[in-house]
């Protein structure tokens, strides 16, 4: 199992921009998109396996968001919010997360992550926003 943790607030990947150069469109990440991809790649880098994952993988990702102004105002509520028990229902969506980090980890972690077929992804909040990966390759039957 390969396992690491990207910390500062997590980025959900950004809707492509698109812009056209000599008659033709081009599309691209959002910079901020780009930005973090990269951060994820460097922290996914020290736990990647020495060849390139290949057969079917199950991931399990955690996205831990900074706790609201308004919940933290009361401690009640940020320990219930640090304990799970209050959790993110705003946007960004969590397959966005997931998405972005997907996209990071190819090459990376995978060769492609279409070899991605099993999921479990979660937001929740935390006064140390990160997202925590877990990584399994799932044997063939």
């Amino acid at each position: 199992m390969i396992t690491f943790t990207v910390y500062g607030e997590p980025v959900a990947q950004g809707r492509p921009r698109a812009s056209s150069k000599g008659g033709f469109v081009r599309l691209y990440d959002p910079d901020k998109s780009k930005d973090y991809k990269d951060y994820v790649r460097l922290a996914a880098a020290e736990q990647a396996p020495a060849a390139l994952l290949e057969g079917p993988i199950g991931m399990v990702l955690t996205v831990y968001r900074t706790i609201p102004k308004a919940i933290s105002k009361s401690p009640k509520k940020a320990a219930l919010a640090e304990a799970g028990q209050i959790v993110p229902t705003t946007k960004p969506d969590v397959d966005n997360y997931l998405k972005g980090v997907k996209d990071a980890l190819k090459g990376v972690i995978w060769k492609d992550d279409s070899q991605v077929v099993e999921v479990f992804a979660r937001k929740r909040y935390s006064a140390r926003p990160r997202i925590e990966v877990k990584i399994k390759e799932l044997s063939q039957l």
